[in-house]
């Protein structure tokens, strides 16, 4: 045996040898490039190439894919926090139509295919409305999503309860959204205005102002804001307007509901406002010292000059080359001749103001108040009217008030030749619905529903007698069936000794020895109540 390997070895050995190096290269590169394809090709069998299925997830629905995939046994990935889940490229197709078939994801929430899926004619109202508010904050929800800019919306509802009398007025529901924005988008107020009105009428009895918007930042999108186009102008002036008189018109109502009672005065405001806007610059020079009307020296230069000697000679009319034609010349002087001059010169520096004046977006330009004050009041269980002196007493007091808020609230610009009583309407007048009113608000119950009321009450009286008659005819049947089937004296059936017995005892009784001794005439006594039955 170890003479055959010997053998083979030196046979390799020298099969090796007498090969050239071109062949030991071509003997080698074979096998590892065999080994090579080999190795790749299992690489590329064993190797799975995921793409995203779905991602955006909320954790609820990451868990309810993850595990129908591990009930299927599809091999996954998760990422970005396991909002996102890739499966094989080969099964993408596939599983996103069978999960959609299942309804997987769900979010939990229900929208309006859940009515046409789940009717029962077993829901209570409660049930109901909650489902309802339920599907209607999903829908608003998944159209505020389908909006550029925004990844994902929650959205919750307040809905008032409807009124149970005629009376009563509707209350306002209100709404908050929380957005989850792109990074680094901007929404324009426009697209602000756009989504708070998209919100408003999706929602019955919702106005914009009971809407609040926010996103994943605690940033609130005000659809108020300053920086609104020209085609929200008007409706930017009519909010300030609104303001305006509701500001004052509260504190006139705390005001003098505290003087008169709250019940017992009506406060109303109407506002003229002036929204032309002004920007305008001012360059103005001030002295330093006003009361001199001085400014602050910063040079001075003094000039002195003086002579003193003869006169200069005099010249010949217009002979100089520069002369005038015929001009006087100067005479000669006589006698000696003095000359002196003094010359200051004061530089003086002001105050220079530069002023850049934005005036305010909105002045009130006029206002005027109407007071209306209820006359009557009850004493002692009677009703008292002001007089004459008391109700200018009062007149007096709401004027004066109503003066100041007048004057302190108009601009001073508007406010020159200002007259606060033409401004000014106070009535006394009785209020409906108060102490001296004759209450003409209650139900007034038509004649018809008496009659109709009179005719159910008389018919329900009538049944009843009825019914009792027939109670009692049974009732004297089934005496004379018992004396009928009563035992004889010669039956020794023993008597009830008991005499506060009841007739329900004694009836009993009697049945019971019926029963024990006459069965057949008991059956039969059986078989006719059953058949009046």
């Amino acid at each position: 045996m170890n003479e055959k390997i010997t053998n083979w070895k030196n046979a390799i050995i020298s099969f090796w040898t007498n090969r050239s190096k071109s062949q030991k290269m071509v003997w080698l590169g074979v096998p590892l490039l065999l080994l090579i394809i080999i190795v790749g090709a299992f690489f590329l069998a064993t190797n799975t190439n995921f793409v995203t299925l779905y991602s955006n997830l909320s954790l609820q629905e990451a868990n309810q894919i993850k595990t129908e995939l591990d009930s299927r046994g599809v091999p996954y990935e998760l990422s970005n926090g396991g909002t996102t889940i890739a499966v094989p490229e080969e099964q993408v197709d596939q599983l996103l139509v069978e999960l959609a078939g299942q309804g997987i994801p769900n979010s939990g929430h229900i929208d309006y295919s859940f009515f046409s899926e789940n009717t029962s004619w077993g829901i209570t109202d409660n049930e109901f409305n909650i489902m309802k508010l339920d599907a209607m904050q999903t829908e608003l929800a998944n159209l505020i999503k389908g909006i550029e800019g925004i990844n994902d919306a929650q959205v919750m509802i307040n809905m008032p309860e409807k009124p149970l009398f005629a009376n009563e007025t509707l209350q306002e529901a209100s709404a908050s959204i929380v957005l989850n924005t792109e990074p680094g988008y901007e929404f324009h107020p426009n697209q602000i205005n756009g989504l708070y009105h998209l919100v408003s009428k999706a929602v019955p009895n919702l106005p914009p102002e009971n809407i609040v918007i926010m996103n994943q930042f605690f940033e609130y999108f005000d659809r108020d804001g300053t920086n609104q186009y020209a085609q929200d102008g008007h409706t930017y002036q009519q909010k300030v307007k609104r303001d305006v008189e509701k500001d004052i018109q509260q504190r006139l109502q705390q005001m003098l509901g505290a003087m008169v009672g709250m019940d017992n005065v009506i406060v109303s405001v109407t506002a003229d406002i002036d929204f032309t806007q002004e920007n305008r610059e001012e360059q103005l020079v001030e002295p330093v010292d006003i009361d001199n009307m001085e400014g602050l020296p910063v040079s001075i230069e003094t000039i002195q000059e003086s002579y003193s000697g003869e006169n200069a000679e005099g010249g010949v009319p217009g002979a100089g080359e520069e002369d005038i034609a015929n001009f006087p010349g100067t005479t000669a002087g006589d006698g000696d001749g003095n000359y002196e001059l003094d010359k200051e010169t004061i530089n003086y520096e002001f105050n220079r103001i530069r002023r850049e004046i934005v005036e305010s977006p909105y002045k009130i330009r006029d206002i005027g108040i109407q007071v209306a004050v209820d006359n009557a009041r009850v004493n002692n269980g009677d009703i008292e009217y002001l007089s004459a002196q008391e109700q200018n007493d009062v007149e007096e007091g709401i004027n004066s008030i109503l003066s100041s808020i007048i004057e302190t609230s108009v601009d001073a610009e508007y406010g020159e030749n200002l007259n606060t009583d033409e401004k000014i309407s106070i009535v006394f007048q009785e209020f409906s619905g108060g102490p001296g009113s004759i209450p003409d608000t209650a139900p007034v119950i038509p004649t018809w529903m008496y009659v109709v009321g009179a005719i159910l009450l008389i018919t329900i009286i009538v049944l009843i007698i009825l019914l009792l008659r027939n109670r009692r005819k049974d009732d004297a049947g089934d005496e004379e069936m018992m004396e009928d089937f009563a035992p004889s004296e010669t039956d020794e059936i023993p008597e009830i000794e008991t005499e506060e017995a009841t007739d329900a005892m004694v009836r009993r009784k009697q049945l019971e020895n019926m029963a024990k001794e006459k069965p057949e005439e008991f059956a039969k006594l059986l078989r006719s109540w059953i058949g009046e039955d």
